[in-house]
C-alpha cells in the first residue's frame, strides 16, 4: 500500500529502512498528532508524518477553519492508515517499525510516497 496519494512510476525508487519512529505531536509546526517516521537509506536520509490533524492543544474557536468533529475524523483516519502500516510491516505496535523495509518513491529530491517492503518480510 502507498501511503500518499500523489504516486505515480515515474518517480525514483530508493530502498531505505525506517530509522526512528515515534508517535505523538509533529508535523506542522509541531502542532499536530500523529506517527512521525524518519528514513535511511543509502545516501539519502527524509522522513514522513502520518497525520491526524490538529492535537488537542490547539483549542477549536471562532478563528479555526475546521471543527471538533473535522478533528475527530482525521484522527479515525490516521489510526486506520497507522493499522495498515503494522498490517503490512507484520507488526502489532509502532516502537516495532524501526528498521522495517522501505521503498520511498522520490521526485526532485522530495519524498512523495513511501511503503513497506512487505515482500521482503
Amino acid at each position: 500500500m502507498q501511503y500518499k496519494a500523489d504516486y505515480h512510476d515515474n518517480y525514483k525508487k530508493e530502498l531505505a529502512k525506517i530509522r526512528s519512529v515515534s508517535f505523538g505531536q509533529g508535523g506542522y509546526q509541531d502542532a499536530q498528532f500523529g506517527l512521525n517516521l524518519d528514513f535511511e537509506g543509502k545516501g539519502i536520509g527524509c522522513g514522513a508524518f502520518v497525520g491526524g490533524g490538529w492535537d488537542y492543544s490547539i483549542e477549536v474557536d471562532e478563528y479555526t477553519k475546521w471543527t471538533e468533529e473535522d478533528r475527530a475524523k482525521q484522527m479515525a483516519e490516521m489510526c486506520k492508515t497507522i493499522s495498515q502500516i503494522l498490517r503490512d510491516a507484520k507488526c502489532s505496535t509502532v516502537d516495532q517499525l524501526k528498521n522495517k523495509p522501505v521503498e520511498l518513491s522520490i521526485d526532485v529530491n522530495v519524498l512523495r510516497s513511501w511503503r513497506i517492503l512487505e515482500e521482503v518480510l
